[in-house]
């Protein structure tokens, strides 16, 4: 058997869009359109309008020249936003759709759960549909039976498998139908954005599912806009724009790369030129760096690895007095914000750097950005700068078990998550209140 599982080359994908077409509602309507349609060709060249040019303005490109492997065994996300090209490579892999040019080549069997319920007949049962929806997968009937109840049971739909699918929510829907595509044991799963939808419990029970698939040996393709899932369950990922492929790499550097490009930052900001810098009263924001703990600057951070925020600034005037402050947001929401514990008198005017340690095991798996704020707060009041999102940075959990998380493996609330310490239980007697 070859070692790759997928081999695009050059694939390509066009979509004609435009105004819409009267449709013929008779017979008779169908006759009398075919017969005028060489007139109103002929009027369209006598009038100018090259036939055939409206065509420039009416083709979309989901998909351009785009070319990857994938080898036996690999997991790779597929990341980009909405728009980008995803799931249209993942209906071409899939033999949904044709591609316009290029090819791709799949070797072994393909699992694919592309939307919420594909397959489903929303009038036939849950059991029912899992025997037809398994069957179009390309699942044998003995198959099917043998699986059942692990199906059924990972869905977590027992109760209602005898009722009509049209009955059921589009999360009871999406566990059942990512149920049966995940047993169907396929040599490459294809999973499309199944994370959108679902509560945080059967998101990660997805998660756990592919990363048990992956560790069988098993092709993983998977897209997702939650980066985190993508950082803690594949190795590689592929990142898609406007139908061009932009990078493809490890994932973690390559979700640090689209992080930075999203949030329009990135770990590192400087200001070149004093007079333009931030600032205020002698005060002047020169530099903002997140770094790790061998001091290279860093966007993507392991949740169990300290890191550091350098701060270089520079003092026109001396015995200025102020304190800097760090603040951390998330989800339009501030996490927490850390301020120098006492104002610092600075004796004479240049440059000045303070580090601000970030400990291990503090934050949620999630995107943060970072504002800094510098203020007089003690006697005199005075406010030297405040600047938003000045770096970015996004925490990933590598879900080994040693963590804030321990092995709990499904949603967890909170923007921060610190590592605390429980004592573990012990014998003890009967609390006097009870009676």
């Amino acid at each position: 058997m070859s070692q790759t599982a997928i081999r695009v080359i050059q694939l390509g994908k066009n979509y004609r869009i435009g105004a819409r077409q009267n449709k013929a509602d008779t017979l008779r309507d169908l006759i009398t359109q075919s017969a005028r349609a060489p007139f109103r060709r002929a009027k369209g060249v006598l009038s100018g309008e090259a036939y055939g040019a409206a065509d420039l303005h009416t083709t979309f490109l989901a998909l351009h020249d785009v070319s990857f492997e994938v080898p036996f065994g690999e997991v790779v996300g597929i990341i980009g936003h909405n728009g980008a090209g995803k799931s249209t490579l993942l209906k071409i892999l899939s033999r949904i759709t044709e591609p316009s040019e290029g090819f791709a080549e799949i070797y072994g069997r393909v699992g694919a759960l592309l939307e919420v319920g594909t397959g489903f007949n929303p009038e036939l049962t849950g059991r029912e549909n899992i025997y037809l929806n398994a069957a179009i997968l390309g699942m044998k009937r003995a198959e099917i039976s043998r699986k059942f109840d692990e199906i059924v049971a990972f869905a977590e739909v027992e109760q209602f498998i005898d009722t009509p699918v049209k009955h059921y929510s589009s999360g009871m829907a999406l566990r059942l139908g990512f149920a049966v595509a995940a047993h169907l044991e396929p040599e490459i799963l294809i999973v499309d954005e199944v994370l959108a939808v679902g509560d945080l419990a059967f998101q990660k029970k997805c998660l756990g599912k592919m990363q048990d698939v992956s560790m069988t040996g098993r092709t993983v393709l998977f897209v997702s806009h939650n980066m985190p899932a993508v950082t803690s369950l594949c190795s590689r990922a592929i990142w898609l724009q406007k139908g061009n492929l932009i990078a493809d790499g490890p994932s973690i550097e390559i979700v640090g790369q689209y992080t930075q490009k999203t949030l329009a930052t990135a770990s590192v900001k400087y200001w070149d030129n004093l007079e333009n810098s931030p600032g205020q009263d002698g005060f002047k924001l020169i530099a903002v760096s997140l770094v790790n703990e061998h001091a290279q600057p860093t966007s993507v951070i392991n949740v169990e690895c300290p890191y550091y925020l350098n701060i270089v600034y520079h003092v026109a005037r001396p015995d200025l007095t102020f304190r800097i402050s760090a603040i951390f947001n998330s989800q339009g929401s501030t996490a927490f914000t850390s301020i120098q514990p006492n104002e610092t008198i600075h004796p004479q005017s240049g440059f000045y750097t303070t580090t601000l340690e970030i400990p291990n095991n503090l934050f949620s798996e999630s995107t943060y950005s970072l504002d800094i704020s510098v203020f007089a707060s003690r006697g005199k009041k005075q406010h030297y700068c405040r600047e938003k999102e000045v770096v970015a940075f996004q925490v990933y959990d590598q879900m080994l078990g040693t963590s804030a998380r321990g092995d709990y493996v499904e949603g967890m609330l909170g923007l921060v998550r610190p590592l605390l310490h429980w004592q573990p239980p012990q014998p003890s007697a009967s609390p006097s209140f009870l009676k």
